[in-house]
């Protein structure tokens, strides 16, 4: 369950990356000279949707891994700026936040 959660958690942080970029694109063609709103009316939710499942991981993950609460509430701020997850998720590989952690390892195959 851990390993899962923490495979998740990067995908979530990268997803919600990936759809900042798409809600900023469909602000800029709703705001700018095509005056189309489509963007916003698509990406929006879909934003919306893995903002959400990014705050709920950051949340099981910081329970699994134990994390201290000032890391757990950086984690949730960075939902809000544009691509801060992508920064706070390499910064936790780094510090060895998103290890799997206490799971057994795998027995190794005999050999011959």
């Amino acid at each position: 369950m851990r390993r899962t959660a923490m495979t998740l958690f990067v995908v979530a942080a990268i997803a919600e990356a990936i759809s900042w970029l798409a809600l900023l694109a469909g602000m800029a063609a709703k705001y700018g000279p095509p005056q189309n709103e489509i963007g916003v009316q698509i990406f929006g939710p879909i934003h919306g949707g893995l903002f959400m499942v990014y705050v709920a991981l950051v949340l099981v993950v910081s329970r699994l891994n134990r994390w201290s609460w000032p890391a757990t509430l950086v984690a949730l701020a960075c939902a809000v700026p544009p691509f801060a997850t992508l920064v706070f998720e390499r910064w936790a590989q780094r510090r060895g936040m998103l290890r799997a952690g206490r799971e057994p390892e795998p027995a190794p195959a005999p050999a011959g």
